[in-house]
């Protein structure tokens, strides 16, 4: 069903009870919010009315729709969508929370009441944060060229990433003698 005011289908289908005879009106989003934000009778943009109550639902459906693109929305070096982080509560990788700082920023404010971290570390994260990415970046590729069947690639990153992990341990042990 085409909407009444142009071309689009019709999304909103509304039931006027303000006559004698039940009147139904068939409307695309754009055009419904038109007609809700309207004081009946007049024309005129509406205050607090069930229109506007309509109104704000369809804002509602706005934020909706932002909220699936940001769940559409992937981390380039772990691959973890925010679609996937909202259902686990986990990052993937530290870069994510870099890509997804906008995002996050509100929420890590709400909890932690602040976005600076001043306590201490775990003893054992001595990696970098870099080099914890650049691992994890390692990983996905290696597993990406092994689904893809290019075991020639894959064994090479494997060397990579075992040099990278040797190197760090040799690090580790360099700073605490």
């Amino acid at each position: 069903m085409k909407c009444q005011q142009c071309e689009k289908p019709a999304t909103f289908h509304i039931t006027e009870l303000t006559g004698e005879q039940p009147q139904e009106i068939h409307l695309c989003e754009g055009c419904a919010q038109k007609y809700l934000m309207q004081t009946p009778g007049t024309g005129m943009p509406g205050k607090a009315s069930l229109a506007g109550m309509l109104a704000q639902q369809l804002k509602v459906a706005d934020t909706a729709k932002e909220l699936e693109k940001l769940d559409e929305k992937c981390c380039p070096i772990c691959g973890i969508s925010f679609y996937e982080f909202r259902n686990q509560g986990r990052l993937g990788c530290p870069h994510d929370y870099v890509f997804f700082a906008s995002e996050l920023e509100p929420l890590i404010v709400n909890i932690h009441g602040d976005l600076l971290h001043k306590g201490k570390h775990p003893l054992t994260h001595k990696r970098s944060t870099e080099s914890q990415t650049k691992l994890i970046q390692l990983r996905r590729e290696m597993n990406e060229a092994i689904r893809l069947e290019q075991y020639e690639r894959a064994s090479e990153l494997r060397d990579t990433i075992r040099n990278l992990e040797e190197g760090e341990e040799q690090a580790e042990d360099d700073h605490s003698v």
